[in-house]
C-alpha cells in the first residue's frame, strides 16, 4: 500500500507545480498592475496629505487595509491642488474625500453605505422590521459599514456652511426669536424655523431632538391607509385652539407626534401663558416680567418652566405625624397612638392665602371642596402672600370668624375684610420644583407670632412639621 501511494503522489507531482507556477505568474501580474495605477506621490503635496486624510476611528476597516481593498484612486481631468493631494494619497483617501456614498471607487461599499442609510431612516421612522432587514443586508455586503456610514456623516457635517442670520438685532434685544429675519444667537438655544412667520424655540434635550426633524412635518396616522384629518386644519387655527388650552393639555399635544410638537413650541401659546401667570404677587411689580422675558432670551416655554411661581390650580398639603403615648389600666401594656394632621395652603391671584390646619377627622376630600374664604372652621387662617425667587413670605395671618364682613360680589379679586386682631401670624416658605416646571414643593423656614400693638415678632416651635405638597384641583381657578 505504501509503495503504490508513492507511485501516486509521484504522478500528481507536475500538476501540481504547473498550478504553482500559475499562481505566481497571476500574483505578479496583478501586483505589476496595482503599481503602474498608483503614481508616484509628490513631495511637496505628500506633506500636505495628512491635513486633508484623517486618521479617524470611524475609518471602516476593509478600506485600512490596500493589500486586501479593491478600492482604487481615479485619475482627475482637473489639475487642482486638491487633486494632485488626493493622487498622493493612499488607496482609501477616495473615501475620506467623498460627501455621498455615489463617490466610492467600490461600487460594493457604496451600495452598503447607501442600504445602510436606508435602514437608519426605517429606524427613526419606526419601521424596525424593515431597518433590521436593511441592517442585515448592508453587513453581509460589508462588515464595516457602520464605520463608513458615521465617517461620511461627520465629514458631511463638517463640510456643512452655516447660513449666516441677517436681521436687524435692535428690533428686540436680546431675543431668540422673533418674526421674519429678526433673529439673535443665544447660547444653549437652538431656533427652529417653519414656513409660518413664527419662530419656534427649544432648549437643551429638547432643541437636540427638535433639530433632527425634518422640514416638511405632517400628521401621521395609526392606519397609513387613513388619512389624518388634521392635515386639512391650518397651523394658523391649531395654534388657535392650543392658545385656548391649558399648558398639561398643550404637552399632552406635543407628545402625540413630531409636528405636534413643533405647533406646541410657538412663542404665542407660552407668551400668554407668561403674561398670565406673572403678575404682583408673583413678582414685584408688572414691569418685572420684561425682566423676565428678557432673562431667558424671549425664549417663553423655557421662562414659564423655570422661573419660580406658586400654583393657584391646586391646594399646597402637608401630612404631619407624631407619636403620642396612651393610657393603659395595666402596668405591662404600653398603648401609642399615631397622630395625623394636615396644614393646607390655598393661594389666590389677588394676593389671599388660606391656611387651615385639620385633625385627621377631617380629611383631605372633605376638607378641599370647602376651602374657601368663607369656610367657617376652627384652625382657619386667612391672611396675604408675596412671592421674592423662591421665597415665599406670608403675613397677617388672622383667625376667621364670624365677625367677618362678606366680600363685595361685585368684584371677585376683592379679599374678604376681618376684624382686626391684637395677634397674628407670618410664615416664611422655600419654593422648590421637582421634576422641573412643576413648582409643587413647600418648605417652612420659621412660623412666628407678631403683636400688633407692640411689634413684637415671636418664633414658634415647630417639631412635626412636614413640607407642603401640591394637588391640583379641577374645581379650583388657576391663573386668571
Amino acid at each position: 500500500m505504501a509503495a503504490q501511494a508513492q507511485v501516486h503522489e509521484e504522478a500528481e507531482l507536475p500538476d501540481l507545480v504547473r498550478f504553482r507556477e500559475e499562481w505566481k505568474e497571476e500574483v505578479r501580474q496583478r501586483r505589476s498592475t496595482s503599481q503602474r495605477a498608483q503614481p508616484e506621490p509628490d513631495s511637496q503635496t505628500h506633506r500636505h496629505a495628512p491635513s486633508l486624510v484623517d486618521t479617524s476611528p470611524f475609518l471602516p476597516a476593509s478600506t485600512a487595509a490596500p493589500a486586501r481593498s479593491n478600492i482604487q484612486v481615479r485619475p482627475s481631468s482637473q489639475p487642482d491642488s486638491h487633486s494632485r493631494v488626493a493622487a498622493s494619497t493612499p488607496k482609501y483617501a477616495s473615501v475620506h474625500t467623498s460627501n455621498a456614498p455615489d463617490s466610492y471607487d467600490s461600487p460594493t461599499l457604496a451600495r452598503a453605505v447607501g442600504i445602510y442609510r436606508s435602514a437608519v431612516q426605517h429606524e427613526q421612522d419606526g419601521l424596525l422590521d424593515e431597518a433590521i432587514k436593511l441592517y442585515s443586508q448592508a453587513f453581509r455586503l460589508e462588515p464595516n459599514v457602520d464605520r463608513a456610514y458615521f465617517w461620511e456623516e461627520r465629514r458631511s457635517q463638517q463640510s456643512a456652511t452655516p447660513v449666516p442670520l441677517v436681521g436687524d438685532p435692535g428690533s428686540l434685544p436680546n431675543a431668540t426669536c422673533t418674526g421674519k429675519g429678526n433673529v439673535s444667537a443665544v447660547p444653549n438655544t437652538t431656533i427652529v424655523s417653519t414656513e409660518t412667520e413664527e419662530k419656534h424655540c427649544a432648549s437643551g434635550v429638547l432643541a437636540k431632538v427638535v433639530a433632527n426633524f425634518p422640514a416638511d412635518l405632517v400628521f401621521t396616522p395609526e392606519d397609513e391607509r387613513k388619512g389624518a384629518a388634521l392635515n386639512v386644519i391650518p397651523d394658523e387655527l391649531l395654534l388657535h385652539i392650543l392658545r385656548s388650552l391649558d399648558t398639561t393639555t398643550v404637552e399632552q399635544f406635543a407628545a402625540v407626534c413630531r409636528k405636534a410638537r413643533m405647533l406646541s413650541l410657538d412663542s404665542s401659546i407660552w407668551r400668554d401663558f407668561v403674561y398670565v401667570a406673572y403678575k404682583p404677587p408673583q413678582i414685584p411689580d408688572a414691569d418685572s416680567v420684561k425682566a423676565i422675558i428678557k432673562r431667558f432670551n424671549a425664549n417663553y416655554r423655557q421662562a414659564y418652566i423655570e422661573h419660580p411661581r406658586l400654583r393657584l390650580d391646586g391646594v399646597y398639603i402637608a401630612v404631619c405625624h407624631y407619636v403620642r403615648r396612651g393610657v393603659s389600666d395595666y402596668a405591662w401594656v404600653n398603648n401609642m397612638h399615631l397622630i395625623t394632621y394636615h396644614r393646607y395652603l390655598r393661594f389666590f391671584a389677588d394676593g389671599t392665602v388660606l391656611s387651615l390646619l385639620a385633625n385627621e377627622e377631617h380629611t383631605p376630600q372633605s376638607v378641599i371642596p370647602v376651602l374657601k374664604p368663607s369656610l367657617q372652621m376652627k384652625g382657619f387662617y386667612v391672611g396675604s402672600w408675596q412671592l421674592d425667587g423662591i421665597v415665599v413670605r406670608i403675613f397677617n395671618l388672622v383667625r376667621a370668624s364670624a365677625g367677618a364682613l362678606p366680600p363685595d360680589p361685585s368684584n371677585h379679586h376683592t379679599p374678604q375684610e376681618y376684624p382686626p386682631s391684637r395677634y397674628h401670624f407670618q410664615m416664611t416658605l422655600a419654593l422648590h420644583s421637582k421634576p422641573l416646571g412643576r413648582w409643587n414643593k413647600l418648605e417652612i423656614l420659621s412660623y412666628e407670632s407678631v403683636n400688633v400693638d407692640e411689634g413684637e415678632v415671636v418664633p414658634c416651635v415647630l417639631k412635626h412639621e412636614r413640607p407642603f405638597w401640591f394637588s391640583k384641583v379641577k374645581s379650583y381657578a388657576g391663573y386668571q
